[in-house]
């Protein structure tokens, strides 16, 4: 066994609902706290005088000066296997151009695509697993990733096989999704309906069998696909054994219901959501991911949150960091962001990065610091809790573990 502390403060988050608003009295704040591991989960976090004293026999491991202690956080909305470089979209977009101008001058999602699949299976394994590095030095430690830019069958299975490569390459915990449906690419002969039916018939059963992902996406919108096929699209592929999750209202609305009708385990994005539908997903199991860098990206509204909340949603808080419409990466810049214009609580926000996001990946062994839990914690150098989401990013992680390892 092994305690850690001890700390100025533990945030626990425990037993805090899954859904809903949430006031920063709910906090468990523990003072001079310790967290006691054992074989990569933990076994007590209380005070740490107390468990010094019943687990005499326990290695002990001392912070440098004073530091907090939060549960690690999970980003479960990124697309960070990617080729190439979008600088030009962001500066043509600021400069007024049209998204459709953008991709006939030869930027947008296609650009993305053809950068990838130009790009070898080493150099997005090598670039992938520096995306996670940084993910990692902010205290993320659980990680969604999606392929969507290799858009046929052999470079989706290439970005699907290299993010699997890059789980035996980090000690954080990878989770792969099919996005094939991102759009239908520029050189597939056909209906959009027919490449759907093409990633039903060829590539998921590829996914299936050498176990690349668990997790189907699609972008339901105007510029991709639209809503009937969509929806046929995501009973299928639920049919075929996959969880599903949506792209969902970025520019228009209507796509929540339809992730909300089949059973998706989130809807993401959001921005454009109707009061009606904000009603209807709050009443769901559907998680609905807020992506805060895409707003700031595009120069976009952002995603109701208070709304969700207000309502009972379950509210997640995601990245979506991929080359094109939210290059920041860093999730906790752009949660506090959110926080300040949608007016959210440091609980509300904490939780949207932790257990709530956690389960939005169907991972509820993480998330909160509590017996039995996945020992991932991450700490600041600081006094007080709510410093991380005051200096909006600027506040460095000082330590971040992984099954109870500092990494």
């Amino acid at each position: 066994m092994k305690l850690i502390g001890p700390f100025k403060q533990i945030i626990t988050l425990a037993n805090l609902p899954l859904r809903g608003k949430l006031s920063d009295h709910q906090l468990e704040i523990i003072e001079n706290g310790g967290i006691l591991i054992e074989k990569g989960k933990i076994a007590e976090v209380g005070n740490y005088e107390k468990l010094n004293t019943e687990n005499p026999a326990a290695e002990k491991e001392l912070p440098d000066d004073i530091q907090i202690a939060v549960p690690a956080f999970t980003d479960s909305h990124t697309h960070i296997c990617f080729g190439g470089n979008r600088a030009n979209d962001f500066a043509m977009r600021n400069a007024g151009k049209t998204y459709l101008e953008i991709a006939e001058s030869g930027g947008g999602i296609w650009s993305s695509v053809q950068h990838t699949r130009n790009a070898s299976a080493e150099e997005l394994l090598k670039t992938t697993l520096q995306r996670i590095n940084f993910l990692i030095s902010l205290g993320i430690t659980t990680i969604e990733i999606k392929s969507g830019y290799g858009l046929d069958l052999e470079n989706e299975l290439k970005m699907l096989r290299v993010i699997k490569k890059a789980q035996t390459l980090t000690k954080a915990t990878l989770v792969p999704t099919c996005l094939s449906a991102h759009l239908k690419p520029r050189d597939f002969e056909g209906t959009s309906k027919a490449y759907l039916d093409y990633i039903l018939e060829q590539i998921l059963p590829k996914v299936k069998e050498e176990d690349l992902a668990n997790r189907v996406d699609i972008f339901i919108e105007k510029s991709a696909f639209q809503p009937e096929e969509s929806k046929a699209f995501l009973i299928k592929a639920k049919d075929l054994g996959f969880e599903i999750t949506v792209h969902a209202d970025q520019f228009t609305p209507g796509s929540s219901r339809i992730a909300v009708e089949v059973g998706a385990k989130s809807a993401d994005h959001l921005e454009a959501t109707i009061d009606d539908d904000i009603a209807f997903l709050a009443k769901s199991e559907t998680v609905a991911t807020a992506l805060p860098g895409a707003s700031l990206g595009l120069g976009e509204k952002f995603t109701p949150a208070r709304k969700i909340l207000d309502q009972g949603g379950i509210l997640a808080i995601a990245s979506d960091w991929n080359p094109g419409s939210a290059p920041m990466g860093n999730l906790i810049a752009q949660a506090s962001i959110l926080a300040t214009f949608e007016k959210l609580s440091t609980a509300e926000v904490l939780a949207g990065i932790t257990f709530r996001s956690a389960f939005a990946l169907s991972l509820e062994d993480r998330g909160t610091l509590e017996k039995g839990k996945k020992a991932d914690f991450v700490t600041f150098k600081t006094d007080n809790f709510q410093n991380i989401l005051y200096q909006q990013g600027s506040l460095k992680a000082e330590s971040v573990y992984i099954d109870g390892e500092k990494i």
